[in-house]
């Protein structure tokens, strides 16, 4: 099982996010069928958005979305505090310049929505990490490190390793520790390289902060889990409303939907068109 830990470092001021989203990542290529490019990019960006999405309140959701021009089309994930993602590629392609966008929702799930926050900034180089770091740093004024890595193997399972270090500067902060850090990283070995080694949340905390002691104050599961259903799917048939719902029944005997974020289909039968007609009528 994928792990994810929250940790501090230099008496409070030093905010350590780090995780193993092998697993993750693999359920996300298996579900979209994705082209390698397509498949190290949504990784990173799961990755990334698990991350900042355990630093949220209970009942609260982070988006990170990448808006493309390129071929890509673009790229999202959705996440909340407890552990769960889903996202899904657009297009297989992974070039492109564009918009990236955080989205922070609040209550959503609980029915007490309010209108999201949403910061963007326009992607610098292309590389998930840095375009996030950039977004922190910008939209939010968060001085931050980030490491984001998927390793892909021409063989099942395709994914070999994937996993993520968010560092992010407190109020309080001493300004020459990001400098320290960001050299550490620099000097580093890569993520994937460890992680295929056997590398557990806490030694890419490590080796992101060198010799700088920390503390972790959390552990907890992370997996790709998506929130559609069989309910959810007769709900949205039922929205389109009478004339379409009877159309289908008459056309087709049924209907199919699929989910975006997570590729499942769900088939409604004769029975279940009527039923939504029945109560709908």
């Amino acid at each position: 099982m994928d792990k994810l830990i929250h940790a501090t470092a230099d008496g409070g001021t030093v905010r350590v996010l780090a995780a193993i989203t092998t697993d993750v990542v693999a359920e996300a290529v298996c579900r979209h069928q994705m082209s390698p490019t397509a498949s190290a990019a949504l990784g990173r960006v799961l990755t990334g958005t698990l991350l900042m999405a355990s630093t949220l309140k209970d009942f609260d959701r982070l988006s990170i979305k990448i808006d493309s021009n390129g071929p890509i089309g673009g790229i999202i994930a959705e996440a909340t505090r407890d552990g769960t993602v889903r996202g899904y590629v657009k297009n297989p392609d992974a070039d492109g310049e564009g918009t990236f966008y955080v989205i922070r929702e609040s209550g959503f799930d609980i029915g007490l929505h309010r209108d999201p926050y949403v910061g963007s900034v326009p992607i610098v180089s292309g590389e998930v990490a840095e375009d996030l770091a950039y977004y922190l740093a910008k939209s939010e004024q968060i001085p931050s490190a980030v490491l984001l890595g998927v390793l892909l193997r021409n063989s099942e399972p395709y994914v070999k390793a994937a996993g993520g270090v968010l560092v992010q500067m407190m109020p309080g902060a001493n300004e020459h520790i990001i400098t320290m850090i960001e050299d550490t990283i620099a000097h580093a070995p890569h993520l994937t390289t460890v992680i295929t080694e056997g590398a557990t949340p806490k030694d890419l905390a490590k080796l992101a902060l060198g010799e700088m002691d920390f503390e972790v104050l959390e552990e907890s599961d992370v997996a790709f889990k998506c929130n559609c259903s069989m309910e959810r799917a007769r709900t949205l048939i039922a929205a389109l409303g009478p004339a379409e719902v009877g159309s289908m029944l008459e056309e087709d005997n049924g209907a199919v939907m699929s989910c975006g974020f997570c590729s499942e289909v769900y088939q409604l039968d004769e029975d279940d068109l009527k039923k939504i007609l029945t109560t709908e009528g």
